[in-house]
């Protein structure tokens, strides 16, 4: 089986990036990223990629599964409007390509609360972008909607103290439902996904992502 991976360079990205190359089921691994990452590896390709001008690649996006895990936050886009394109245009153009090219599975790393409807911005996004590719019709088409991820070695003050609150909360039995979840143990998920899921579309949430 051969995977794409956009957003390899993230901490999902990175850690499910390691998982598919030591996992025998994938034969080849291509990732598209606007530097290169330095790793070498024979199942790895690196396509260096100008994702304002996926046309360029389309011809590397051939396979079986694309793993779409592209996305960042309000304060590293810099505006609505870059993050609009970071976390939906971009993956939504490639997942087309991907359709075009005969990839029949997507995994799709969205969100907790995404609904197209949302008030929040962030969440309206995700949701926007899980309907447009719900109308591209993969064979298989697998949605991940984490919370709080735990990132090893976080540098955002924010979510450690989150994760902390969390934590302490869920050691009394509460809000167990909201648990952080780290992002090795959400890759690990991710990968397994497309191996051992049917046809059709399947949305996991929260504690379901614990018990996949």
């Amino acid at each position: 089986m051969k995977a794409l991976i956009i957003g390899a360079t993230g901490a999902t990205g990175k850690d499910l990036l390691n998982i598919l190359l030591q996992d025998p089921h994938y034969k080849e691994v291509a990732i598209f990223v606007r530097r290169s990452t330095g790793l070498v590896h024979p199942k790895l390709t690196e396509i260096l990629t100008d994702f304002d001008q996926l046309d360029t690649v389309e011809a590397y996006i051939k396979g079986e599964v694309l793993f779409s895990c592209l996305g960042t936050t309000l304060k590293a886009a810099g505006s609505k409007a870059w993050q609009r394109h970071i976390d939906y245009e971009i993956p939504l153009k490639f997942a087309e390509l991907a359709k075009r090219s005969g990839v029949s599975t997507i995994i799709l790393l969205s969100a907790y609360g995404a609904s197209a409807t949302s008030r929040v911005f962030y969440s309206r996004i995700k949701g926007q972008l899980e309907d447009a590719i719900d109308t591209l019709a993969f064979n298989k088409c697998v949605i991940f909607r984490p919370g709080l991820l735990l990132r090893e070695d976080s540098d955002r003050l924010g979510e450690r103290i989150s994760a902390g609150v969390l934590k302490l909360l869920n050691g009394l039995g509460l809000f167990k439902k909201f648990r952080p979840l780290p992002t090795a143990l959400l890759a690990g998920k991710i990968a397994k996904a497309s191996l051992t899921l049917g046809d059709g579309k399947h949305v996991l949430e929260l504690d379901n992502i614990f018990d996949f």
